[in-house]
């Protein structure tokens, strides 16, 4: 398990623990954070999960696949720090990661 931090576009925080295995996105959903649509249920099929990471974590998570990077072409707003909430899974290694809503999906 890890506490992830959600941060709504708008400043609201969330700190929740999310187990081992689960994605960023099914920790959304699972907690109901506004903002991580996930549409697709996860099958990187449709970039409703775009989230931002905060910088320090970027480098620390599993690089991007292609198939991750050519669905980011359908997110809004896409940024350096860009990633796909359902293509990150939950490890203890990742105790403490910050992850940003955009201003909307799509």
């Amino acid at each position: 398990m890890a506490k992830i931090i959600y941060i709504e576009h708008g400043g609201t925080r969330h700190d929740v623990t999310v187990p081992n295995g689960l994605s960023v996105m099914d920790g959304a959903k699972r907690f109901t954070i506004p903002g991580i649509d996930g549409d697709c249920g996860g099958a990187c099929a449709c970039a409703t999960c775009h989230v931002y990471i905060e910088d320090d974590w970027f480098d620390r998570l599993p690089k991007m696949d292609r198939l991750e990077r050519d669905m980011l072409d359908f997110a809004f707003d896409v940024a350096p720090n860009s990633r796909l909430a359902c293509q990150i899974k939950i490890n203890e290694n990742l105790e403490g990661l910050v992850v940003r809503c955009p201003a909307r999906q799509y």
